[in-house]
C-alpha cells in the first residue's frame, strides 16, 4: 500500500510525464483503487488511534473527553504535504503521521499512539482494508456466476461438440460446459467468503506481541489488557483477533488471502482461454460494441479482446501469491521489515487486478453470442462417426453379424475420412451407408440414430440439478445486489 507523500506534488508528477499503474488508471473500478489509497489507509489510522483513545479511557487511563472530541473532529483533516515533510526528515511513516495528526490535534497529541506500536495502525489497517475489498469482491463474483447461470440455463439442450485434448469428444451442450466454469467460479466464492470470514485482528499488542507497555500502562491489571484487545477489536468490526502474534500478525495471512485470489485468477484464465478457443471456432463471442474496432490493419476482425484482457492479467494474478509465500518465509523472530516495501505492492495489485477481472467477466457473461448453425455444422461433421456404435446396435437387433457390420463401418469410415482430411470434402459417411444394400434394414432409422440430442447424455438434466441445488443457494446471500450491471473503464 503507498506510504505517506506530499499529494499535491504527487498528482503533478502523475499526469502524463510519470508511471502510474494501469490497474489505477485504466482498469480498477473506483470503489477497490479508494480502498487501497493514501486517504483511505491515513484516514483509518486515524481511527485506530482514537478507538485505542477511547478504550483506553473507558477503562480508566486520563483521557478526556475535550482530547477524545478534538481526535475525532481532525479524522478527515490530513495535511499530506506536512506529512510528507515529516517522513522524509523522520525516515519513518508512522511517527509522520503522528505528528501530523498532533499537529491539528495538540491537546489530544500527548495520547495519540498511546502504547502503540508501528504495527498497531498498520497491519491493523492492511487487515480492515482486506476484509473490506473481500467485500466489494464477492458481490462481483456472485453476479458473474448468476449471468452465467442464466446462460446455461438458456443453453442447457443446445448440443455441442465437446473436445478432450482440443480434439473432437463425445457431444455435451452449451449450458453444461458453462456449468464446468460456473462450478470453478462456485468454489472460488465458498473460498474467498471462508477467508474473509477468518481474518482476525492483530489487535493491541504491543512491539513484540507481549502487551507489555499496556500492562505497565494498567499496572499490571491483566484484565484490563484482555478488555482493551478486546473493545479495539469489536470497534473495528472483528470477531476475534490472534492471541499470539509478533511485532506483525502472521504473514501466513497474506499466503491465505493471494492464494485464493490467485485461484479465483486460474478459473477466470480457463473460462476466458475456452471462449477465445470457441471465438475462433465462431461457435461463441463476447460482446463486440458497435463502434468496436478489432484490429488497425484488419477491419474485418472481431478479436476477443476482453477475454484476452482477463488471461493477461490472470496470469498476474496468479504469479502475485509468490510475494506472500517467500515473504512469510523469511521473517525473522518476531519481524523483519523486508516484508514491508513488498506488501505494499503485492496486497493492494492482487485486489484491483481480482477486482479488474471480475468487472470484466461479468461484462463479458452479460453479452455471451452464440452461432446454433455453426454449432450444428461441427456437430453435423463429426457425429457420423460417433453414431457408428450405435448403428452396428441396430444392425444387430436387425438380425445382422455383428463382426460383419463392424468391418463395414470400418471400411467407410476410411473413405470418409479420406475425404475429409484429403479433399477437403464434407464427411459423407452417412451417405455411404444409404447407399450400401447391406444396411437397408436400418435406413429408415438414420435419422433417429443420427439425433443430436440422443447423444448428450444427461446434460441437460445436470445443468438443471447443479443450478437449483447448489448455484441458487450460494447466490442467495447476494440477491440485493443482483441487478448492478458491468461498467468497463476501458
Amino acid at each position: 500500500m503507498a506510504a505517506a507523500g506530499d499529494r499535491g506534488g504527487r498528482e503533478a508528477a502523475c499526469g502524463h510525464d510519470s508511471y502510474r499503474s494501469p490497474l489505477a488508471s485504466r482498469y480498477a473500478s473506483p470503489e477497490m483503487c479508494f480502498l487501497f489509497s493514501d486517504k483511505y489507509k491515513f484516514r483509518t489510522w486515524r481511527q485506530l488511534w482514537l478507538w485505542l483513545a477511547e478504550a483506553e479511557q473507558t477503562l480508566g487511563l486520563p483521557i478526556t473527553d475535550e482530547q477524545i472530541q478534538e481526535m475525532k473532529s481532525n479524522l478527515d483533516n490530513i495535511d499530506f504535504r506536512m506529512a510528507a515533510e515529516e517522513e522524509k526528515q523522520l525516515r519513518h511513516d508512522v511517527m509522520a503521521h503522528v505528528h501530523t495528526f498532533a499537529h491539528c490535534c495538540p491537546k489530544a497529541a500527548s495520547i495519540i499512539h498511546l502504547g502503540a506500536t508501528s504495527c498497531y495502525v498498520g497491519d491493523n489497517t492492511d487487515l480492515i482494508i482486506l476484509r473490506n475489498a473481500f467485500d466489494l469482491l464477492l458481490p462481483k463474483l456472485a453476479r458473474v456466476i448468476s449471468r452465467l447461470a442464466d446462460f446455461a440455463k438458456e443453453q442447457a439442450d443446445l448440443p455441442t461438440l465437446g473436445f478432450t485434448h482440443f480434439q473432437p469428444a463425445q457431444l455435451t451442450t452449451v449450458g453444461k460446459r458453462c456449468c464446468l466454469w460456473i462450478q470453478d467460479l462456485c468454489m472460488d466464492l465458498q473460498n474467498l467468503k471462508r477467508v474473509r470470514d477468518e481474518l482476525r485482528f492483530r489487535g493491541v499488542k504491543g512491539t513484540t506481541g507481549t502487551q507489555a507497555s499496556f500492562l505497565q500502562l494498567f499496572e499490571g491489571d491483566d484484565q484490563k489488557v484482555e478488555q482493551l484487545d478486546k473493545m479495539v477489536t469489536e470497534k473495528a468490526g472483528f470477531k476475534r483477533a490472534f492471541i499470539i502474534t509478533g511485532q506483525t500478525y502472521t504473514r501466513k495471512v497474506d499466503i491465505e488471502v493471494l492464494s485464493v485470489l490467485a485461484s479465483l485468477g486460474a478459473s477466470v484464465h480457463k473460462i476466458c482461454t475456452d471462449i477465445r478457443l470457441l471465438a475462433n471456432l465462431k461457435e461463441m463471442e463476447e460482446p463486440f460494441e458497435k463502434q468496436q474496432i478489432g484490429s488497425s490493419a484488419m477491419p474485418y476482425k472481431r478479436n476477443p479482446m476482453r477475454s484476452e484482457r482477463c488471461c493477461s492479467l490472470a496470469r498476474h494474478l496468479m504469479a502475485l501469491v509468490m510475494d506472500p509465500l517467500q515473504t512469510a518465509s523469511v521473517q525473522w523472530f518476531e519481524r523483519t521489515l523486508d516484508d514491508s516495501a513488498n506488501r505494499r505492492i503485492c496486497l493492494a495489485e492482487a485486489f484491483l487486478t481480482a477486482d479488474t477481472v471480475l468487472n470484466t467477466l461479468q461484462n463479458i457473461s452479460e453479452g455471451l453470442v452464440v452461432y446454433p448453425k455453426v454449432i450444428e455444422r461441427r456437430v453435423q461433421q463429426e457425429l457420423p462417426f460417433m453414431a457408428t456404435e450405435n448403428i452396428i446396435m441396430a444392425m444387430v437387433k436387425a438380425g445382422g453379424n455383428r463382426q460383419d457390420c463392424h468391418e463395414k463401418i470400418r471400411v467407410l469410415s476410411q473413405q470418409a475420412a479420406a475425404v475429409v482430411k484429403q479433399e477437403g470434402g464434407d464427411n459423407d459417411l452417412i451417405e455411404r451407408i444409404q447407399a450400401d444394400a447391406y444396411f437397408s434394414p436400418i435406413h429408415s432409422q438414420l435419422d433417429h440414430l443420427l439425433d443430436p440430442s440422443s447423444f448428450t447424455g444427461r446434460a441437460s438434466q445436470q445443468v438443471q440439478r447443479f443450478l437449483e441445488e447448489e448455484v441458487c443457494p450460494l447466490l442467495k446471500p447476494y440477491e440485493s445486489v443482483m441487478k448492478v450491471k458491468a461498467e468497463l473503464r476501458l
